[in-house]
């Protein structure tokens, strides 16, 4: 089964110092670029997706911006496949599925930023859409919750958006998808 790694939100906004940084996005991207080395020496697919807003009131990954931009740690090149998107899932109005099929990817190793968000739409949206996903659970990262004058930690909305996935995806640490 053909396998292609789809690299999700890696943008500069999700750093610290960006305008929305998340829980330790350094750990996750460290991981993101094992996923990377892989796949580049097996001569796999990688799709790096990138989320940009064009709003004038946009608070973050304003196009034209360096938050917008992938950050500089990927190993991406200027031939990669970026594929630009404006909504939490990555297949949303863009053109990934018909990248996919014509890459002949049978199974998509997803990654990125946030779990809660994008990782979550674009992981259930593969599994309907029949690309038999793995979602590599370290090589993400979320941030902390509020609602109703409750918070939720980070590490709990990770363990529990990633429990919920278990349903659309087969779960694996970088580790476990490695060896």
């Amino acid at each position: 089964m053909k396998q292609g790694l789809l690299v999700i939100d890696v943008q500069n906004d999700y750093f610290p110092n960006g305008k929305l940084a998340l829980h330790q996005p350094e750990i996750a991207l460290q991981r993101i670029n094992q996923l990377e080395k892989y796949f580049l020496e097996r001569n796999l697919p990688i799709i790096y997706i990138q989320h940009v807003k064009y709003s004038a009131s946009a608070t973050f990954f304003k196009n034209g911006t360096s938050g917008v931009e992938l950050h500089p740690s990927l190993m991406n090149k200027s031939d990669s496949l970026v594929i630009e998107k404006h909504f939490p899932n990555s297949f949303y109005q863009t053109n990934l599925e018909m990248t996919l099929q014509t890459l002949e990817v049978q199974q998509l190793v997803i990654c990125g930023m946030m779990t809660h968000m994008c990782i979550d739409s674009t992981t259930r949206a593969s599994k309907e859409l029949q690309f038999n996903p793995v979602l590599i659970q370290d090589a993400t990262a979320t941030k902390d919750l509020e609602i109703n004058g409750h918070s939720t930690k980070a590490a709990d909305v990770q363990n529990s958006f990633i429990a919920a996935l278990a349903n659309f995806a087969e779960i694996a640490s970088t580790k476990e998808f490695l060896d």
